[in-house]
Parts: C-alpha cells; sequence; structure tokens
C-alpha cells in the first residue's frame, strides 16, 4: 500500500478544501490533524495579569470608562 500525503481543510466535520485533485472511488484514510493551541490560555491570562499589573496602579477604572463612552458617542453622533 502506497500513502500519500495531502493537505485539506475540513471545517465542522465538512471538507472544505484540498491541495490537489483525489483519484476517483473510496478512499480509506488515516486523519493527522494539528491543533490549535489557545492563545488566551490560563496560563497565557497569568502571565500578562503578572506582566501589567501596577502599570495604573493610580487609575479611576470608573472614571476612564465613562469619558471613553462620551468621547465615542460624541464622534459617532457628529
Amino acid at each position: 500500500m502506497t500513502h500519500k500525503i495531502v493537505e485539506a481543510i475540513i471545517d465542522d466535520g465538512q471538507l472544505k478544501c484540498i491541495g490537489e485533485k483525489l483519484p476517483k472511488g473510496r478512499l480509506k484514510v488515516h486523519l493527522v490533524y494539528d491543533l490549535i493551541e489557545d492563545e488566551t490560555g490560563d496560563q497565557t491570562v497569568k502571565k500578562i495579569i503578572a506582566e501589567t499589573s501596577g502599570i495604573y496602579r493610580d487609575l479611576d477604572s470608573e472614571f476612564e470608562s465613562k469619558k471613553l463612552r462620551i468621547d465615542w458617542e460624541r464622534k459617532f453622533l457628529s
């Protein structure tokens, strides 16, 4: 038995794109796929918090959020 590797995209269990034309008939395949790592995993979030904690120590977050909202609405309405 000969093995051939072909790149393909399967989205929600449906074949969406394939790198080259496949032979006619039924194919027996072995799927080997890459897992996409979650960028915002627990370790990443903890790392970001550790790196940024204390940067804006004196910041009033409630005031700043209201100020940003007012600026956004002013730009949107004008």
